[in-house]
């Protein structure tokens, strides 16, 4: 009987192995990885310039005499230093061709007057900046040197959640650190920064890592690690990675033409909520709610209208308003895109010819109060003067002054707004609104447009019974 439950205890450990070496077998190993492609990845190191400390804005040093305890701070802290402080950062790089191309990320180059790339094999060179684009937040730079070791590019397209990742970078100037994660999520849209669609991963990335490649399992680079998610300045489970065809598009501009033209489509957007599906007769949230059109824009001179929700752009689905800028960024300029629009409940095509993404966009003046007001869903208003229009580029509107109680402020309408539309027809003067809300069925969701500071988005109102 002894000998029956020895076997039986010695036949579970031999499976109990087997199943762990199954499922370390199953993990993925890094070591081969790293060897091939850390000597193509760099340390970057620059130099900033700044001007010497001044005294705050309005103030000037004081004319001290010498016997005063204050006359030598002043003096030493204010106009001996030197005229220039040398400021000194990392971060990271990658080779992408043997004879010295290398790419990082714009913002850690940026105002450099030295740029030093150091290589694995403790090799250094001065670059030379081709160009930077802030928007995708790409840089490309050029050493003197041949016969370098390259990455090898791959697509990040096919990239799935869940997938392993590594980056080697120098974070803190540790160079050539390895860390590894998987793929956290495809396509974020980060504030600001509205034509990259990011690749989220929960590899660790530090402070001196931006800049570096981010690895498939192939050893093929899918990424650039650029930004990270942190209260604290490091590592917090958040990492964000710049699609390497997205880089590689932006590289090849730079070399050719030394700038990056987009395209752009001149609209202002803003994501569709449950409330406001229900109040445009969506049967559930999706696409991209055009919410300002701007003058002299392609789609201006297009068949787009405001209120009109884009679900589908040259054949690729809107799920929610981030998925459509980087699909425009990426037309070229000239060609005419096929748009798919909800527009009253209603699927119909429009066209629009591509153009350029303008370098800056021009900020509307806010207008003066006036003293022509009246009080309608708790929110003082009050009409705008022809002037103010034309300040604003509106052709219509009625200013919000106050936001009481009510269900204006229940809205979210804020002062300063500018009622555009209620329920899709125009708002053009007060009593055009007190009319509107009038006629508008009690307690059912209706989409107000309001122009907000240089743009316009739509909100949900809800007329109290009674």
């Amino acid at each position: 009987m002894k000998q029956i439950s020895y076997l039986v205890i010695g036949l579970l450990l031999v499976f109990y192995g087997s199943q762990v070496s199954v499922a370390a077998n199953d993990l993925p190993r890094f070591p081969e990885l790293v060897k091939d492609n850390g000597p193509a990845v760099v340390n970057i190191s620059t130099t900033q310039n700044t001007g010497r400390p001044t005294m705050p804005r309005g103030m000037d040093i004081p004319d001290l005499p010498e016997d005063s305890p204050f006359h030598d701070f002043f003096r030493h802290f204010f106009r001996d230093l030197p005229e220039q402080q040398d400021v000194k950062s990392l971060g990271s790089g990658f080779i992408i061709s043997r004879d010295g191309y290398v790419l990082t990320s714009a913002h850690v180059i940026d105002n450099a007057s030295e740029i030093i790339v150091r290589l694995t094999d403790r090799r250094e060179f001065e670059a030379e900046v081709i160009g930077a684009d802030r928007r995708s937040d790409v840089a490309v730079l050029k050493i003197e040197a041949d016969d370098l070791p390259t990455v090898r590019i791959g697509d990040a397209s096919k990239l799935e959640v869940g997938e392993w990742v590594l980056a080697i970078g120098a974070p803190f100037g540790f160079e050539n650190t390895a860390t590894a994660g998987i793929v956290s999520a495809k396509g974020r849209s980060l504030p600001n920064e509205s034509y990259v669609p990011f690749i989220q991963t929960d590899v660790a990335i530090n402070p001196g890592n931006s800049g570096g490649p981010l690895f498939n399992l192939d050893g093929e680079v899918v990424g650039i690690n650029a930004q990270i998610y942190s209260r604290t300045g490091g590592f917090m489970g958040l990492s964000f990675a710049v699609p390497i065809d997205i880089a590689i598009n932006v590289a090849d501009q730079l070399k050719k033409e030394g700038r990056v033209t987009r395209g752009w489509l001149g609209v202002t957007i803003q994501d569709v909520t449950r409330e406001l599906a229900d109040s445009f007769g969506m049967k559930r949230p999706h696409g991209a709610l055009v919410a300002d059109i701007l003058p002299e824009s392609p789609a201006a001179d297009s068949e787009l209208k405001v209120g009109d929700i884009i679900v589908e752009y040259n054949g690729s689905k809107i799920s929610q308003s981030a998925d459509l800028p980087p699909l425009v960024g990426r037309t070229p300029v000239n060609e005419t895109a096929k748009l798919k629009v909800m527009r009253g409940g209603k699927i119909r095509f429009a066209r629009v010819t591509i153009g350029e993404l303008p370098e800056e966009a021009s900020l509307m003046a806010q207008a003066p109060r006036d003293p022509a007001e009246d009080t309608i869903l708790g929110m003082t208003v009050r009409d705008l003067s022809r002037k103010e229009l034309k300040e604003r580029s509106l052709d219509h509107g009625v200013l919000v002054v106050q936001v009481a109680a009510g269900a204006a402020k229940q809205a979210e309408i804020r002062r300063n707004d500018v009622i555009l539309q209620i329920d899709r027809k125009p708002v053009k003067s007060i009593e055009f609104l007190r009319d509107l809300v009038a006629d508008l069925p009690e307690n059912r969701n209706v989409p107000v447009l309001v122009r907000r500071g240089s743009g316009s988005l739509f909100l949900v109102l809800k007329k109290p019974r009674g």
